[in-house]
């Protein structure tokens, strides 16, 4: 059965409607109907329901104290290759079927959608890092590191590029969606033992102290403003699309007011929504142009 069936098949009481399955119906955010079912299937866990109110104040009370222990101790204790050892390990162990499913897509998503924009701006050459993991082994090689290291090399190369070379980022009549994938994504099924429970907003908000804990305090600092170009990747994409009618779904903005690193967790949810919802749209773009 596929994720969607998940939904399709859930009966409708009009005395108790399901508030996931009126989210799945809405057709009004562009989204891939199986990820979005597995991200409500993933909200509507218990986990989600019962664990996240515990956990989430505890997780912004290790950030405090963590970034209280950095200022005194700023390179103790820090190493990326034992960091992303440790979100393999939990993720293979705690972390259910349907979020670490986002998570994979999130990266193989975000490299398309980058290379996109490389592909519709005449004129620039950029060399590329695309990230696409189809199981959790590639987390043990700086997976998250690397995703962030890649989207700040983007924006820093491609505006160099544009101003060295004067090009002017604008429309395309014809879009090159070579980039974009509108097949299902091969990702390998996920482990789903019984300890394999926390949704995907509790184990982000469980990891990002860890996160912080393994980082020096200047790459956790880059890593969760990194958030902030949602808005710049999003208006990049419009320009060459030509429309900024769905920009109004970006929820991280301005990329020149970083935010404190409390909510780092909640923003990088809504930082993969935007993506999915991003992707979609050029799966949509494209489908229409080849018709």
């Amino acid at each position: 059965m596929s994720q969607a069936d998940y939904f399709n098949s859930m009966q409708h009481n009009k005395d108790d409607p399901n508030p996931f399955l009126a989210v799945f119906l809405d057709q009004s955010i562009p989204f891939n109907e199986e990820a979005k079912a597995a991200y409500l299937k993933d909200c509507s866990s218990k986990s989600r329901q019962f664990l996240l109110p515990v956990l989430r104040p505890l997780s912004r009370l290790f950030i405090i104290l963590f970034q209280i222990y950095k200022i005194i101790f700023p390179k103790a204790f820090t190493s990326s290759r034992m960091l992303h050892r440790f979100l393999y390990w939990g993720m293979r162990s705690f972390v259910s079927p349907d979020a670490n499913y986002m998570i994979l897509r999130h990266f193989y998503l975000g490299s398309e959608i980058l290379q996109f924009i490389r592909d519709n701006v005449p004129g620039v050459q950029i060399e590329m890092n695309p990230l696409k993991p189809t199981n959790l082994e590639p987390v043990k090689d700086d997976l998250f590191l690397i995703h962030d290291l890649n989207l700040y090399n983007f924006v820093i190369n491609l505006n160099t590029e544009i101003r060295s070379k004067q090009i002017e980022v604008g429309k395309q009549e014809r879009l090159n969606f070579d980039a974009i994938t509108s097949e299902p994504i091969p990702i390998e099924q996920m482990p789903a033992r019984r300890s394999n429970f926390l949704d995907l907003m509790t184990a982000i908000e469980c990891f990002t102290p860890v996160y912080q804990l393994f980082l020096t305090d200047n790459d956790f600092w880059r890593a969760t403003n990194s958030l902030q170009l949602d808005e710049t990747i999003g208006i990049l994409a419009s320009k060459v699309i030509g429309s900024n009618d769905r920009l109004a779904l970006i929820n991280n903005k301005h990329p020149m007011v970083p935010l404190s690193t409390l909510r780092a967790g909640f923003r990088l949810v809504l930082h993969g929504l935007a993506t999915e919802q991003l992707h979609a749209l050029l799966v949509e773009l494209k489908h229409k142009q080849a018709a």
